[in-house]
């Protein structure tokens, strides 16, 4: 039995959407730091190359690309750039997302087709564009993976009313499961990653820090107060989950949603 390697990503290929800020940013330092190589994705240009150099503090072989994935053209334009630069993709992180909050009468068309169409549509053909590669990537013993970040919004019911993000993440957890029996005989394990409270802008715009990560107005460790941990989420929460779920470690895990909350949804309803 060999061990000494088998939480290694090393010269991996990883390809994050949405990993411009947040959980993908948090994702991508991760795995840099363990020595893979990383292709960003976001929809704004300067997010992207603001990112880039970021990451770069935690390894140099980043890139951006940027693309809409909302929408097909922006998913084929993502997989066709992505092509021009490598043959193979051993870790593909489903990361990019967005949310609509409003009262049930009065919720907008739009505030439903925006949220389901980057946060189910997007993950779906994402992931179909980048079969070929992944296929490629996979092996019976190191076999690709493919990381959907879901939401516990998609396993419990929220405090805050955001019905289209809470519909959309329950449907990414049970297309996870969906994908993963179609695609483990390929060699390529489909997962999701269940975030709780992590210290982001989207957390920030509905706890009333108005999109603010950090400064005089941010108060994370009162929103962790309410946390059975304790605390929000740390970078290498989200980056250790994920590593292991790409390594050889994680390659017998199929099909499966992690809630990585502090105990968020397993204390519900019971404090």
């Amino acid at each position: 039995m060999e061990f000494n390697d088998m939480f290694s990503v090393k010269g991996k290929t990883v390809v994050v959407t949405g990993g411009s800020r947040g959980i993908g940013e948090m994702i991508s330092a991760g795995f840099l730091s363990a020595g893979a190589k990383v292709f960003i994705s976001s929809r704004k240009i300067d997010a992207c190359e603001q990112a880039v150099e970021r990451l770069k503090a935690y390894g140099e072989d980043v890139m951006a690309i940027p693309s809409d994935l909302s929408n097909m053209d922006g998913i084929k334009h993502l997989a066709t750039e992505l092509a021009k630069h490598t043959d193979k993709v051993d870790v593909l992180v489903n990361n990019a997302g967005a949310a609509w909050g409003a009262p049930v009468d009065e919720f907008p068309e739009i505030g439903w087709d925006k949220v389901m169409d980057i946060n189910v549509k997007g993950v779906f053909f994402m992931t179909q564009k980048l079969l070929p590669m992944l296929r490629k990537a996979g092996t019976a013993e190191t076999p690709a993976s493919v990381i959907n970040i879901g939401s516990i919004d998609g396993l419990r019911t929220p405090a805050m009313l955001t019905p289209s993000y809470s519909a959309s993440k329950a449907a990414v957890h049970h297309l996870t499961r969906v994908l993963s029996a179609h695609l483990i005989g390929d060699h390529i394990t489909v997962n999701a990653i269940a975030p709780g409270p992590f210290p982001t802008y989207m957390l920030s715009t509905g706890v009333g820090f108005g999109g603010k990560t950090e400064g005089d107005d941010v108060d994370w460790d009162a929103i962790g107060k309410n946390n059975p941990a304790g605390r929000v989420g740390q970078p290498t929460d989200a980056a250790g989950l994920s590593i292991f779920l790409a390594s050889k470690a994680g390659s017998y895990v199929v099909g499966q949603t992690i809630a990585l909350d502090g105990g968020v949804v397993s204390a519900n309803g019971s404090i």
